[in-house]
């Protein structure tokens, strides 16, 4: 064997250094041979005397970040000014507004679009145009998204749609609340189909959070398109007059469709969905009074579906008396009064959070407290169409029933209703399938659930109202309750329609049938002999029965069926 003389090489623990070849000392170092030529392949080697350029310092570099936070915060001062010139404030200002000072954590600031379509590649503005985070209301937690209608007009692409569905995802991880600020342009056209699989994919996360956690949709500008579908599926939409407007086909699309011309307002502005769609939940005159209105919404919604709405100090419900319900409400079956009247005597403090008071306004909806818990209140409302339900109140109803009911909210129903509308538009407009929701809504709701009959409360109407054949679990009523199929006089009609034509006084006949009628049958005790009725109240003692039975029912549980989902009469 040979010896390391042989090799004239060291073994790594010996003292001698293996010796560099001179070629690696001038810079060079040789690869191998040339396919061709035969010479060595070389690459120079950095000279010993080259510096690499030094690397920011961290002072530099916390410098050029704040330039840029600053930058991203403050926005294009022209685009800021178009904006404030429009009534309407940046999406920042908003955000300020609606949540507790210093809270917002925002997300995602310095997201940038990726497209290459038309005028994009060189402007890509960071934030993509929303605003995304976290912050709280009176403390507790919310999630949020603002679009900026400064940059793209709001409009949404695929960035900017990626930016509100991760803020969907953390609302729903975490079982809080998401508000939605919206105005939008609508889908960024430049992205094509990017943009509309962006919707989609908004729209399913906002299905699969429905009954998890409370969705609250706010407009303050245009919301065009497809982007109206949001605010359809959150659970409260807000809108501002004036410069909120919400359709799908704008007014260029209707007048060349249609020949008609209307302008943005008429077609889809704040009143027209407050009053006529019933998309808007609420309607306000300016920003700030719709925002503080949404701060106060939150108080009154639990986190998620498997937490209790805020509690408040108990306020002695359970032994008040207000002698002002028997005022209120006339004796006369047939004389008006307003149900808001009744709703101020049975919360607390009197303040009720009132629900598409512009729509359907036959029916009234509510969130109140009794005694510092949270109910939900429904009201049939004699000052319109005598508090008959058509299609649209018993919508409006059943919407708001089934709220209560995936937030653990108790529900009150206050009734005082002659029966369904008739008419010939009213079975062709399908009276029959929008009753059959109410009716729908209240059997499968598993709240504590009690019924107040005031006056009247006939035929069909009064069953969907929460009777306690349909599994309300506790029904009251006034001394001047009427439960019946239909009230004395058409009653009589039917009954005796021969007797009464063929009597020599027709008048004083039917007035003595109608007397005996309602002797026999709209006896206040009727139905609670049979059951029907649990107690027979006294007006003045409403609110301190409602108090007592929500106390008794507060640790019900009872749950559904055994079934995928039943099958809603939409």
């Amino acid at each position: 064997m040979s010896g390391p003389s042989d090799s004239g090489a060291q073994r790594a623990d010996e003292t001698d250094v293996v010796p560099v070849p001179a070629e690696l000392r001038a810079g060079r170092r040789r690869l191998g041979r040339g396919a061709d030529t035969g010479d060595a392949q070389v690459i120079a080697l950095a000279a010993a005397d080259t510096v690499p350029a030094p690397r920011p310092g961290m002072p530099l570099l916390r410098q050029r970040r704040r330039e840029l936070r600053g930058h991203i915060v403050d926005g294009k001062l022209d685009a800021v000014r178009r904006q404030h010139s429009l009534g309407k404030l940046t999406a920042r200002e908003r955000l300020a507004l609606l949540l507790d000072e210093d809270s917002f954590l925002e997300l995602e600031p310095y997201r940038r679009h990726q497209a290459t379509g038309p005028g994009l590649a060189a402007n890509r503005p960071h934030t993509d145009g929303v605003v995304t985070g976290s912050g709280t209301i009176d403390g507790r937690r919310v999630f949020v998204y603002a679009q900026d209608f400064t940059l793209f007009g709001g409009s949404l692409g695929e960035a900017h749609a990626a930016k509100i569905q991760k803020v969907l995802d953390l609302a729903v991880a975490n079982g809080a609340p998401v508000i939605a600020l919206n105005d939008s342009g609508g889908a960024r056209i430049q992205e094509g189909v990017l943009a509309l699989n962006g919707y989609g994919g908004i729209f399913r996360r906002q299905v699969e959070a429905s009954g998890v956690i409370p969705q609250i949709s706010v407009i303050l500008g245009p919301c065009a398109g497809g982007a109206a579908y949001s605010p359809a599926l959150a659970d409260f939409t807000f809108m501002v007059r004036d410069t909120a407007r919400m359709y799908l086909t704008g007014p260029d699309v209707v007048e060349a469709v249609t020949g008609r011309r209307v302008s943005h307002e008429e077609l889809g502005g704040a009143d027209v969905h407050g009053a006529h769609s019933g998309v808007a939940t609420v309607v306000h005159d300016d920003e700030q009074e719709c925002l503080a209105d949404v701060r106060h919404l939150v108080s009154l919604l639990p986190s998620n579906y498997l937490e209790q709405p805020p509690v408040t100090a108990p306020t002695g419900a359970v032994d008040d008396y207000r002698p002002k319900l028997a005022e209120i409400v006339p004796s006369e079956p047939n004389q008006p009064y307003d149900m808001r009247d009744v709703f101020a005597e049975i919360a607390d403090d009197e303040e009720f959070f009132e629900l598409h008071a512009g729509w359907a306004r036959n029916v009234l909806c509510a969130l109140a407290r009794v005694d510092g818990r949270v109910v939900g209140l429904v009201g049939n409302q004699p000052v319109v169409f005598a508090g008959v339900l058509d299609g649209p109140a018993s919508q409006k109803a059943a919407r708001f029933v089934r709220f209560c009911d995936a937030f653990g909210i108790p529900l009150v129903s206050l009734v005082d209703v002659p029966g369904f509308l008739p008419g010939v538009e009213q079975e062709r407009g399908g009276i029959i399938r929008q009753g059959a929701q109410l009716l729908h809504a209240y059997c499968e709701a598993t709240v504590p659930r009690i019924q107040v009959i005031l006056r009247k409360a006939y035929g069909g109407a009064y069953i969907v109202m929460d009777s306690r054949s349909i599994g309300c679990d506790l029904s009251l009523a006034w001394p001047t309750n009427e439960i019946a199929v239909m009230g004395a006089e058409g009653a009589v009609n039917v009954l005796h329609r021969r007797e009464l034509a063929a009597a020599a006084d027709p008048v004083a006949l039917r007035a003595r049938l109608v007397a005996e009628y309602s002797a026999e049958y709209l006896n206040p005790v009727y139905a609670a002999e049979r059951g029907l009725v649990d107690d027979i109240i006294d007006p003045a003692e409403t609110r301190a029965a409602i108090a007592r039975g929500l106390a008794m029912l507060r640790e019900k549980r009872k749950s559904g069926p055994a079934r995928k989902h039943g099958n809603l009469p939409i």
